[in-house]
C-alpha cells in the first residue's frame, strides 16, 4: 500500500506540474493578445485623427464617443481613460523605433516584450525618458517584476540612481573600451542611494543596527529586489576567524552575474574612515579564506545614512574598484526630491573626476 500511495502521489504532483503549466500558457497568451490588440487600436484612433481633421478638440471627441459604443457593448476595459492610455501606448513606443531598431511601423510589435501585461505598459507610459523606459521593459521582463515591482522602481528612479554609478571613471574608461558592450562590473549594479521604505523603520529614530539587519532579513524578497539583479543571500552575522580573534560581516551576498561574493556593512550614522577601514580588511579575508578558484575579487558595499565626501575622496573608496558606500533612505522620496538628490551626487563625482584629470 505504502508503495502505491508513493506512486499516486508522483502521479498527483506530475498532473499539477502540467495543468500550473498550462494555466500559465494562458495566463501569457491572454495577456500578449490583448498587448497586441490595444496596439493596433491605439494606431487606428491615430491614423483616424490623423486623416485630415484640423479641430484640436476632434481626438478628444472621438475617443469620447468610442467610449460609450466600445463599453456599452465590451465592459469597462474600454473606458475613455483606457482608450487614451491605448493611444498613448501606440504613440510612445512607435517613437522609440530607433531605440529598438525597427523601420517599419508594424514591426515595432516584435520588439515589445510579450512576457508583459497591459499593467505593465500602463506603467512604462508613464517614464518619459525613451532610454529609461526601454530599459525597464527589459528589465521587468527579464527579472520577472510584478506590476506593483515595477511601479516601484520606476518610482523610486531606479534607472537614474544605477546611472549614477556609471558615471564614475573607471567605468567611463571601460566603456570607451567596450563599444557595444555592457561590461559585468560592481559599478554597473550598486546604487547610490538605495531606498528601504519597506522596512518600516522610518518612524523609529533610534533603531539599533541589528534592528536594522533583521528587518531586512524580515524582508529579504524586497531587499534582492532592491539590490538589483543576479543577487542571492548567503549569510548574515557571517563569522570570519583569526588565530586571535572573530569578526562577524552583517550580510553576505552572492552575485551570478559578477561571479562573485558581495559583502555589506550596515550602519545608522554617517560614513568613517574606520568604517571603510573594517570593510577592507573584510574583502580582504574573504578573498583569502572564502574565495573559489572560479570567483572574481570580493565587493564590499557599507550602507550608511550619510556620507561625507571627503572621505569618499581621501580614502581607498576613490580608487578601490572593490569598495563601495552607498547611502541608504527608509522612507520613498518623491521622484523630484530623488532627482535633486541624484543631481547633486553628480556634479560631487564630476568634479572629483576633473581634479584627478
Amino acid at each position: 500500500m505504502a508503495v502505491r500511495h508513493l506512486s499516486i502521489s508522483r502521479l498527483y504532483r506530475d498532473i499539477r506540474r502540467i495543468i500550473e503549466h498550462a494555466r500559465r500558457n494562458v495566463l501569457h497568451a491572454v495577456n500578449s493578445a490583448m498587448v497586441e490588440s490595444y496596439w493596433h487600436i491605439g494606431r487606428l484612433i491615430v491614423e483616424e485623427e490623423q486623416q485630415g481633421k484640423k479641430r484640436a478638440d476632434y481626438g478628444a471627441k472621438l475617443i469620447q464617443s468610442l467610449a460609450v459604443r466600445l463599453s456599452t457593448e465590451y465592459g469597462k476595459g474600454f473606458s475613455e481613460q483606457n482608450l487614451w492610455n491605448m493611444r498613448q501606448f501606440y504613440v510612445k513606443f512607435s517613437a522609440l523605433q530607433r531605440e529598438f531598431k525597427v523601420s517599419n511601423k508594424d514591426t515595432i510589435l516584435s520588439a515589445l516584450r510579450r512576457e508583459l501585461s497591459w499593467t505593465h505598459y500602463k506603467a512604462l507610459l508613464r517614464v518619459e525618458k525613451p532610454d529609461a523606459c526601454v530599459w525597464y521593459m527589459h528589465e521587468a521582463a527579464d527579472q520577472n517584476w510584478s506590476t506593483r515591482a515595477l511601479e516601484r522602481q520606476i518610482h523610486s528612479l531606479y534607472y537614474e540612481r544605477l546611472l549614477i554609478s556609471k558615471n564614475k571613471k573607471p567605468v567611463l574608461e571601460e566603456a570607451k573600451r567596450n563599444v557595444g558592450k555592457s561590461p559585468s562590473t560592481p559599478t554597473n549594479y550598486l546604487k547610490d542611494p538605495y531606498v528601504l521604505e519597506f522596512l518600516d523603520l522610518n518612524d523609529r529614530c533610534n533603531y539599533r543596527e541589528s534592528e536594522l539587519e533583521q528587518a531586512i532579513i524580515d524582508n529579504i524578497q524586497m531587499f534582492l529586489l532592491e539590490l538589483g539583479k543576479g543577487f542571492a543571500f548567503v549569510a548574515r552575522q557571517k563569522r570570519l576567524s583569526t588565530d586571535t580573534k572573530d569578526f562577524y560581516i552583517d550580510l553576505v551576498f552572492y552575485n551570478y552575474h559578477l561571479k562573485c561574493f558581495v559583502l555589506i556593512d550596515l550602519k545608522t550614522g554617517e560614513l568613517t574612515h574606520q568604517d571603510v577601514g573594517q570593510m577592507d580588511m573584510y574583502v580582504r579575508m574573504v578573498d583569502d579564506k572564502e574565495r573559489g578558484k572560479e570567483d572574481n575579487p570580493t565587493v564590499g558595499l557599507i550602507l550608511c545614512t550619510d556620507k561625507d565626501h571627503a572621505i569618499v575622496k581621501y580614502s581607498v573608496l576613490q580608487e578601490s574598484k572593490q569598495l563601495f558606500a552607498s547611502k541608504y533612505r527608509l522612507y520613498l522620496p518623491t521622484e523630484k526630491e530623488l532627482a535633486i538628490e541624484l543631481e547633486r551626487e553628480k556634479r560631487m563625482i564630476e568634479s572629483q573626476l576633473i581634479e584627478h584629470e
